[in-house]
């Protein structure tokens, strides 16, 4: 089928490992796929992937103003993960290229980890099976309980925090929450009045909030010393939300009972061969996991699958919907007879104006239209007429306020 872009010379380039169900299905789009099992940076960043068409990244990978300024082919960026705080977003829009993440795939993943680590907590189970491996048989109740009837806090009730609500409370245990917005609980769940009076009340307190100002270390030496005496920890959210040094003084103290941390300030850049230190490590009843929450092979299925598909919709047809950092356009499928007009444009007074009289001009034919914009930006979709798309994308790199114009047919 002729195209306005051969398929086959769009490049993908994926990196991270990022499950080949991904791969799959963008091959399977017509587009060409390179696959790096590994985070690139910088300069040797733009060697790999400054050609590409579209890119995919894990949370290793910095997408940073000098790379979207040297990836000049660059349409879309595919986030396999939950979080974009390593992509430089507003630099990203503006030069046109959509963000897509996956904000829900993972989510059973990290819910199921907190639970599990809960009761690991309670039982001791981690220190109890190194010490068998070691030769020693401790068999006592000292120090082990069931996790039933307990209360366990939850800090972030967005979509991990309500599914661990939900889990938990099946468990049998109590689930208090603190969230900075309103919102609706999930069976017998209660908000607690403060974060203070969560972290009071709670034999355990997990803690699922995003990296922002607000949230950086909002767990210190004050808020830990509210805790009950003997309770646990879990961060399974960002590493800076805890002052690790503070957490590290509290377990050796005897303050605290034990702790699950998943991330940290600092992670290694790379993978199995990186070296990994913490003041954590080495204290009893501490579980440390190397930022696994979400990697499963269910969650990162259903993330290829999820991204991917948005990324191919981009390039085929012009959706953004979704998207993390654009205006959001949902878009039928192109006819035949129309050729689309792709339009990313710095959102100020007139520009649609403009569009428009040089359209008249032409003496062109619009079957549709279609625009969204943000404080920042505008994206605007034209189906034209054939024998103007062309001429129009010429017409439109022109205007002043555009970003960058695309024919789509």
């Amino acid at each position: 089928m002729s195209t306005s872009y051969p398929l086959h010379k769009i490049k993908v380039v994926l990196l991270e490992n990022i499950h080949p169900v991904a791969v799959a299905n963008l091959e399977a789009a017509g587009f060409t796929v390179e696959l790096h099992d590994r985070a690139y940076q910088g300069a040797e960043l733009l060697a790999v992937a400054g050609d590409a068409h579209l890119i995919g990244i894990r949370s290793k990978t910095r997408l940073t103003e000098e790379f979207f300024q040297g990836a000049t082919r660059l349409w879309g960026v595919g986030a396999f993960c939950i979080g974009t705080n390593q992509i430089d977003l507003q630099a990203a829009a503006c030069h046109g290229v959509p963000v897509f993440n996956e904000a829900f795939s993972n989510t059973r993943s990290v819910a199921e980890l907190v639970i599990a680590e809960t009761v690991a907590l309670h039982r001791s189970l981690c220190d109890r099976s190194a010490g068998m491996h070691l030769g020693q048989w401790r068999k006592t109740a000292t120090g082990a309980h069931e996790i039933r009837g307990k209360t366990m806090g939850i800090v972030g009730y967005g979509r991990i925090g309500s599914q661990t609500s939900v889990l938990a409370e099946a468990m049998g245990m109590k689930v208090i929450y603190h969230d900075v917005v309103d919102v609706l609980p999930m069976g017998t769940a209660t908000k607690a009045d403060s974060l203070e009076a969560l972290l009071a009340e709670a034999d355990v307190v997990t803690l699922h909030v995003p990296a922002t100002e607000q949230t950086k270390n909002m767990i210190r030496a004050e808020q830990l010393a509210l805790m009950k005496r003997g309770a646990y920890l879990l961060n399974n959210a960002r590493g800076d939300v805890v002052d690790v040094e503070a957490l590290a003084a509290a377990l050796k103290d005897g303050h605290l009972g034990g702790a699950a941390v998943d991330v940290f300030p600092r992670e290694p850049g790379k993978n199995i061969s990186d070296e990994f230190d913490s003041p954590l490590r080495g204290l009893p009843n501490v579980i440390l996991t190397p930022h696994i929450g979400g990697s499963t092979v269910e969650a990162q299925i259903n993330i290829g699958q999820s991204v991917s598909a948005r990324l191919a919709k981009l390039m085929n047809n012009g959706s953004t919907a979704t998207a993390v950092n654009v205006p959001h356009v949902t878009l039928p499928k192109l006819e035949e007879d129309a050729h689309r007009v792709i339009h990313f444009h710095h959102n100020r007074p007139g520009v649609l104006g403009k569009i428009n009289s040089l359209i008249a001009e032409m003496g062109a034919n619009i079957s549709s239209q279609y625009l969204r914009t943000d404080a920042k930006h505008g994206y605007l979709i034209i189906d034209i007429s054939p024998e103007h798309g062309e001429a129009l994308k010429d017409r439109l790199l022109a205007v002043p306020e555009t970003i960058r114009v695309r024919t789509l047919w």
